[in-house]
């Protein structure tokens, strides 16, 4: 039997309803499945996930089902599968999600060809029955450049925009340089400082076309949905996001698209904030002025500057409030 040449990382928790159909799409994307290693991790789920990565797991030839008693949240979870990982390729599933077959074959085959580090592939988000294909916010296709080429311009979308851990694929150099681990802790946005951290490495990427990787939106377990005070860890992210490129090499290239991103995403949660209880409002503004407070005043300016007067007027009490400080 052929060694497997992937890892496949499928995290879940209360993903019943949905899993299957993942696991099944997993089972049909080699000639030969055996090239394929699933480790799924059950995380603290209340219904029948675990039950059913254990039923759908006996159609692969290598695979691990770890249970956890308690949730760990997404970040440690997939933590827990990247310290599995004994393969020259892997990549990430979410138990919401589903992929078109022979997908994971069609990025190894790309992979070789371009000997690159990492790959970016565009994906289709589902909505009940709608269907809406996402483009990788990058000009070229199948060719491979430093992946710090892809994060500017500041004042548009770019590849640290595009987070999404599940799209695409990786070579296990990227484990090996300390590239691949999630921010422990977070249980949302994790994804924010681990696309910068990769990004500003010294890897090489491309993004190419694939099989398609279907995202299912409007979940209603996913923390998308939700607004507890899970919702609040984008601020810690953005935080860690935002470390990580004052430390950088060419920091004063990338702080004015790091300073957008931080301002948009504050302006998204501040409209989504009604929703929210009066103490995780409070919080919520609290943990911005904390946020914004290290932006210099120019690199602030020249950003909000570039916003919508609609996010401007959202920000503009917490912008005072910094300054007041």
């Amino acid at each position: 039997m052929p060694k497997p040449i992937v890892t496949v990382i499928l995290p879940a928790k209360d993903a019943g309803a949905f899993i299957g159909t993942t696991l099944t799409t997993l089972a049909r994307q080699f000639d030969d499945p055996s090239r394929l290693r699933l480790v799924a991790i059950d995380d603290g789920s209340r219904d029948d996930t675990g039950a059913q990565m254990l039923h759908y797991g006996e159609r692969f030839d290598h695979v691990q089902v770890i249970a956890n008693t308690d949730p760990v949240g997404l970040a440690a979870a997939r933590n827990q599968g990247i310290a599995r990982v004994d393969t020259e390729y892997f990549c990430f599933v979410d138990g919401d999600d589903w992929m078109q077959p022979g997908r994971l074959e069609a990025l190894i085959d790309t992979m070789r060809d371009l000997e690159c580090d990492f790959v970016r592939t565009d994906h289709l988000a589902v909505t009940d029955a709608q269907r809406r294909h996402v483009r990788a916010p990058y000009p070229w296709r199948g060719i491979v450049s430093p992946a710090r080429n892809a994060i500017l311009p500041a004042e548009e979308n770019s590849m640290v925009d595009y987070p999404y851990a599940w799209a695409g694929m990786f070579h296990r150099r990227v484990i090996d340089e300390g590239l691949a681990e999630f921010p422990a802790g977070l249980h949302t946005a994790e994804d924010r400082p681990w696309i910068w951290r990769l990004h500003l490495s010294d890897a090489t990427f491309a993004v190419v076309d694939a099989p398609a990787i279907l995202y299912r939106r409007g979940v209603s377990t996913s923390l998308t949905q939700v607004f507890d005070r899970r919702q609040l860890d984008f601020v810690p992210a953005l935080a860690q996001a935002y470390e990580l490129v004052d430390a950088d090499r060419d920091a004063d290239l990338y702080r004015p698209k790091i300073v957008a991103t931080i301002l948009a995403i504050c302006s998204h949660h501040l409209f989504r904030a009604r929703a929210m209880s009066a103490p995780h409002r409070a919080e919520l503004r609290t943990g911005l002025r904390e946020l914004l407070r290290p932006i210099p005043a120019s690199e602030l300016d020249a950003a909000l500057a570039r916003l919508s007067d609609r996010r401007r007027r959202l920000l503009a009490r917490t912008v005072r409030e910094v300054r007041r400080a």
